[in-house]
This record gives structure tokens, C-alpha cells and sequence, in this order.
């Protein structure tokens, strides 16, 4: 089962969403069989990448909430966040930029075989520890902590190697009818908005392996009849051989 996350970066939401799907996948009785991919979507493309501006001034600014609703919008999530787990979880108290570069090197860290730790390092650094992500020098100290080579990944950043792959799994969520994120799709054709909570994903999970996994139903011996495949039939065992 193919199951794929549209996230930005700096969405309180996303962050969110990501650790109840993990946990999802962890107690669902088919977690093998899960493929679980991470995809791109910056939620502020026009946003600059410095300076990086206050949550608190972003929510003004573009949404012209006060000081009171600021807190409003915010502290909800922290608090759920970090009722499951994520402590801390900082949302208004960090700092907001464009996305599309610390994107571009999760691409990079993908190619080099990275893909999930990139994108859980990604959110506990900035959520857990509000580290900046905007510039090739605070990605370039993920891709120390990820083993991967510095020199390589600078090169990556630098030539915006991945800008068009970014930009490409952005459109393909909007094509897939994504309004924000996150965004999960489910065998490319059940789509969840929102950062649902663990019961319902799993749930929902459920429904789709039973709808694309049909259980063999169980009939006694007595009643079975004969099955035939591409070589002949095989008889029910309490049959017997006749010469």
C-alpha cells in the first residue's frame, strides 16, 4: 500500500500530521506492506528567504491577527503536539521563511538515500529546536548530521539541482486536489487533508487494505468443491484417488 504525505516545512500542522502518521504505520497490523513517501509542497512560495520574520509578525502581517489571536491560532497546536509526544513543539516563538531550499535539499538527501531521517531531522530541528532552515549553511549542518557529504550537498544547493522535482510535486498535490497540507494520498487515488488524528488514519488504512485485499472466505471440508487452476483440479481432501 502506497502512501504518500504532501508537507511544508514550517507548518505547524505538518509537523503534527507526520508523527500521527508514523505512528499510524507503526501499529497498523500491515506496516510491511506500507511504502511511506514524503512529498514537497511550500505553503509560501512568494515568501522571502531572509531575513526570516517572527511567527508572531508573519500571522500580522498576512493575516491580520492581533497579539490575542496569534496565540490562539498557535498554542493549540503546540499543546496537542506536545500532549503526543513532541516536546517541545515551538510555533509562535520561531521564525518563518521560504521553504522551497530546505525542500530542495530534502530532494537531495532523497537521491543520496536519506529520505525519511531527512525529513524527521527536518521537523525535530525546527519544531524542537527552532533551527533555522532558509540558508545553505543551516542546511548544510542537517547534511553533517544526516553523514551525508558536505561538499556534494553544497553543490546541490548552490546549483538548485532539485528546484524543479520541488516544484513539480507541488503541482502534482494541487493536480490531486490539495487545498493545503498536509496532504495524504492512499494507492494515488484516497486522498485525507488535514492532520487526522492516529485512530482515524488507522482506520482508514483498514478500509482501504479490505477494499483492495479481499479475504479468502473460509468454507468446511465438507462443502468444498473441486478447484481447478492452469494444470487441473486439485480435489478436496477427503476425496479419495480413484484408479
Amino acid at each position: 500500500m502506497k502512501v504518500e504525505i504532501w508537507s511544508d516545512l514550517t507548518c505547524p500542522w505538518c509537523g503534527l500530521g507526520n508523527h500521527r502518521l508514523d505512528k499510524a504505520v507503526e501499529r497498523f497490523t500491515h506496516r510491511g506492506d506500507i511504502e511511506l513517501i514524503h512529498r514537497s509542497f511550500p505553503l509560501d512560495p512568494d515568501l522571502p528567504s531572509s531575513p526570516a520574520v517572527s511567527t508572531r509578525q508573519m500571522l500580522k502581517q498576512k493575516y491580520g491577527m492581533d497579539d490575542a489571536q496569534a496565540e490562539a491560532a498557535t498554542r493549540r497546536v503546540e499543546v496537542l503536539a506536545e500532549r503526543e509526544g513532541l516536546r517541545p513543539y515551538i510555533v509562535l516563538d520561531n521564525k518563518k521563511a521560504n521553504t522551497q531550499l530546505a525542500h530542495e535539499f530534502l530532494a537531495h538527501a532523497t537521491a543520496q538515500g536519506k529520505h525519511a531521517e531527512a525529513w524527521h531531522l527536518s521537523f525535530r530541528a525546527y519544531f524542537g529546536e527552532a533551527r533555522s532552515l532558509f540558508d545553505v549553511d543551516a542546511l548544510l549542518e542537517l547534511s553533517d548530521e544526516l553523514g551525508l557529504d558536505r561538499d556534494e550537498t553544497r553543490q546541490a544547493l548552490v546549483e538548485r539541482r532539485f528546484r524543479q522535482q520541488v516544484q513539480d510535486e507541488a503541482r502534482r498535490a494541487n493536480a490531486l486536489g490539495a487545498r493545503g497540507a498536509p496532504f495524504l494520498v492512499i494507492d494515488g487515488q484516497y486522498a485525507i487533508s488535514g492532520a487526522q488524528d492516529t485512530d482515524a488514519l488507522l482506520g482508514v488504512f483498514q478500509q482501504v487494505w479490505d477494499a483492495t485485499h479481499p479475504q479468502p472466505v473460509q468454507i468446511p471440508a465438507g462443502d468444498a468443491e473441486a478447484v481447478c487452476g492452469p494444470d487441473g483440479c486439485a480435489l478436496p481432501g477427503d476425496h479419495a484417488a480413484r484408479g
